[in-house]
């Protein structure tokens, strides 16, 4: 488990290493003004989701037949090869290379997932599973800040010291990382499966299973339309910029962090894991509310408890999975989720940015926090959907 949380902080840093210089370095190869290097990153991004919905089926499927560990191996090789492909970019076509491979191999997570499913009885993985979002609040608090101060010293540095970290970790998982799945739990490959949507039809292996896929692509649904318009929301609602958008980003690491190392546990204790899944859709709700109404900044903070309050739900849904999945598709079904990941990565920036426009021009329907409103409508239908559904145990 120490491996498999250095993987994913490792993972989040080398991601906020780059986020704040990402624009800068397009901008500098582009030649183009900052409006269009806005655009270019937005591009850059659904290129990397798009390869990572194709991809992540295969490389599920890849974890189950030969096992967790060369997968995530490889996957890791992938992040650095990318991150000295930006480091080293000549021209704005090769930012496009590093981009596609590191969603090609992004499998690290849903191998990671898997690992932990491997090695993780039944009752405990949700309070596991939730290490994976507590990696992440880490890796996001230190990397931005990080990033932007080698930044400062040379605009590539970020980049090769992402490549370094992670290369780290390929070393020390070829020398220490143990098998998770023995040979005897392997499934055969199949090409049928091996497409977004053959990886998805193990989502209807158990009853309404389905229900709980189409509320976890909820939550990151949510998370995309946060990431594509709350700097321009926060901006013309409160007239807030770098330093006061850091500042609230960097809360959200923190809250989700201690909610995630400290509460999964308890929680799934004391409501089961679909009472924890319900409570985390209700309060990510009520902070998506709170986001798209706020009348003063201190609001904004606020809605920052109920999100963190939120992350519950993750570890909770995946771990609801997890028990009904047969244990030689686990990186099936992680690859499915991983999929479901990188199309809302597509598609969510572009909803969130449509509605936002659509309501924030001078119309009698102005409402600049709409996109927040609709994510909340979404979450609390995705609260019915886990309450309806009805799984199967483990197997």
């Amino acid at each position: 488990m120490g491996f498999i949380f250095a993987v994913l902080v490792i993972d989040s840093l080398g991601f906020g290493l780059i986020a704040p210089i990402l624009p800068a370095l397009v901008q500098k190869l582009a030649d183009v003004p900052p409006s269009h290097a806005a655009l270019w990153v937005g591009v850059l991004s659904m290129t990397f989701a798009a390869a990572q919905f194709f991809a992540a089926p295969v490389l599920g499927q890849l974890s189950d037949r030969f096992g967790r560990r060369k997968l995530i191996l490889i996957s890791l090789s992938g992040s650095a090869a990318n991150y000295l492909l930006l480091a080293a970019a000549p021209t704005i076509g090769w930012l496009f290379i590093g981009r596609m491979i590191a969603g090609a191999t992004a499998g690290n997570v849903s191998a990671a997932s898997a690992y932990i499913a491997d090695i993780t009885p039944p009752e405990q993985r949700a309070q596991r599973f939730g290490m994976i979002g507590a990696a992440f609040g880490l890796g996001f608090m230190a990397g931005p800040m990080l990033g932007g101060f080698l930044g400062a010293i040379d605009l590539r540095l970020p980049f090769v010291i992402a490549a370094c970290l992670v290369a780290l970790n390929v070393l020390y998982g070829v020398f220490v990382l143990p098998e998770s799945l023995p040979p005897e739990r392997r499934r055969e490959l199949r090409l049928r499966d091996a497409t977004p949507l053959g990886a998805m039809r193990v989502l209807a292996a158990a009853p309404r299973l389905w229900r709980l896929a189409a509320a976890w692509s909820v939550r990151w649904f949510g998370l995309g339309a946060l990431q594509a318009v709350f700097v321009l929301y926060a901006e013309l609602r409160f007239g807030w910029g770098p330093r006061q958008n850091g500042v609230f980003f960097t809360a959200v690491g923190i809250a989700s962090s201690i909610v995630q190392f400290g509460l999964v546990k308890h929680a799934v204790g004391w409501f089961g894991e679909r009472g924890t899944a319900l409570i985390g859709f209700c309060c990510n709700a009520a902070g998506y509310l709170i986001f798209g109404l706020a009348a003063a900044p201190a609001w904004m903070f606020a809605g920052v408890i109920f999100i963190a309050l939120g992350s519950i739900a993750n570890p909770a849904i995946r771990s609801m999975l997890s028990r009904a999945i047969p244990a030689d598709q686990q990186g099936r079904m992680n690859g499915a989720l991983s999929s479901i990941e990188g199309l809302t990565a597509i598609v969510a920036p572009l909803a969130g940015a449509a509605v936002f426009d659509a309501f924030s021009r001078d119309v009698p329907w102005r409402l600049p926090g709409a996109p927040f409103v609709m994510v909340a409508a979404m979450l609390v239908a995705a609260a019915w959907l886990v309450a309806t559904s009805q799984p199967a145990k483990a197997t």
